[in-house]
């Protein structure tokens, strides 16, 4: 890991953010309870402006404005992590997949358990999706940010698919695509709301 850092931070709905990047990329969103968050000390710079682009899709996210991120990324890890991170940008906002529908995903239908601890060392949270993996059985487990802020994460992208689908569906913008989402244990799933005349 390079020692020179550029940082900011913001507030969110989770706490506060910390924003960590090596120059190039984002290489961390950090809530304030994730475990893995990193140690500062006197070669990080604080450098706001550097990060405004980064906080303006993440408050589009978190106000319901934008459920994708164009931002550049640059985490460090393995080559397996790596790998492991890039398929979760592909799990679709709104959807969540297993341990093992990632494992078989990435051709390793064996490796759930190195699958899981590689989406566990994610450092940048939120904008590479881990939240959306589930356990076998669609249940809520491990989340470095804490089982209520993938709870929260959850229930923010069921309610925000809901509402686009509706839309969609009102302007009648051709067929509506619904993806097959895994069912949640602990977080209640929305049913549209039918829009008022």
């Amino acid at each position: 890991m390079a020692n020179v850092r550029s940082w900011s931070s913001m507030p969110s709905p989770l706490g506060e953010l910390l924003l960590v990047s090596d120059g190039k990329g984002l290489t961390g969103v950090y809530l304030p309870t994730y475990r893995t968050r990193p140690q500062m000390n006197d070669a990080w710079q604080r450098d706001d402006a550097f990060f405004t682009g980064v906080k303006d899709q993440l408050d589009a996210y978190f106000n319901g404005r934008s459920p994708t991120f164009d931002i550049p990324l640059s985490p460090e890890g393995t080559p397996f992590q790596l790998e492991v991170w890039k398929a979760l940008t592909e799990i679709p906002f709104g959807a969540c997949w297993t341990y093992g529908e990632l494992a078989s995903r990435l051709g390793k239908p064996k490796a759930s358990r190195a699958v899981g601890l590689a989406v566990g060392r994610n450092p940048i949270s939120i904008v590479i999706p881990c939240h959306r993996i589930l356990g076998s059985r669609g249940q809520l487990t491990g989340y470095s940010g804490g089982l209520e802020a993938k709870k929260w994460l959850l229930h923010h992208e069921l309610e925000g698919a809901a509402a686009k689908r509706l839309q969609r569906a009102a302007t009648g913008e051709g067929s509506v695509r619904v993806v097959p989402m895994t069912p949640v244990r602990g977080v209640r799933a929305l049913a549209p709301v039918p829009a008022r005349g």
